[in-house]
């Protein structure tokens, strides 16, 4: 039975960098060569557990700076992610589909402002199509921590059987199945394949 479903943002809602030479073409805009390139990765691990909690993205640009990276004066971290984002046109009408039978919402590690920007692009159904959204930045935790998962349950206020999580990162997937939530492993290199198979999912009820 499932009562309620939740979706992923990047690699889901939207194409982000997953399977993807996407974290390259950042690189190459922040002008990362073989020379640099591990102390732009330095950088990047140092804080990039923070960035999905409690820190600006763009907050990484004096520090990429002060490491020798010549950005320019506007530079914008967020903004360059965006511009890479995708629409995974495969996935509305899934949605679409079922937000007719089962009650759906976000859960998603997201950069601080990233989520609006996202709606307002239109780079994701709008935010009047979800009941719920659980954005890490805005709840300070992030996946596949167990609280993330306690707070989006205790917010659906159902039994975790009951929720189905359609995710595409492996380590979030079997977060969310030792949390006894049910899954779907979605394969954001394969948009169009992945979203018929879950359509069908959803169709025969069969999950």
């Amino acid at each position: 039975m499932i009562s309620f479903i939740y979706f992923d943002v990047g690699g889901v809602a939207m194409l982000d960098f997953s399977g993807t030479n996407k974290w390259e073409l950042l690189k190459k805009e922040m002008g990362v060569n073989k020379a640099n390139n591990a102390t732009w990765e330095n950088v990047w691990s140092l804080h990039k557990n923070e960035v999905c909690v409690n820190k600006d993205v763009d907050t990484l640009v004096p520090l990429f700076r002060e490491a020798g990276f010549d950005l320019p004066k506007d530079y914008s971290m967020l903004e360059s992610f965006i511009n890479l984002f995708e629409k995974n046109e495969t996935i509305w009408s899934v949605m679409e589909s079922a937000k007719r039978k089962y009650r759906v919402g976000l859960l998603t590690n997201m950069y601080p402002r990233l989520l609006d920007e996202l709606f307002s692009r239109k780079l994701i159904p709008p935010k009047e199509w979800w009941e719920i959204i659980i954005d890490s930045s805005e709840v300070g935790l992030q996946k596949p921590d167990k609280k993330i998962f306690e707070i989006a349950q205790q917010r659906a206020g159902v039994n975790g059987n009951e929720i189905l999580f359609v995710e595409n990162s492996p380590e979030h997937v079997q977060g969310a199945r030792n949390f006894g939530w049910q899954t779907f492993a979605y394969d954001s290199s394969l948009p169009k394949e992945s979203s018929k198979k879950l359509m069908e999912l959803l169709d025969s009820n069969s999950l």
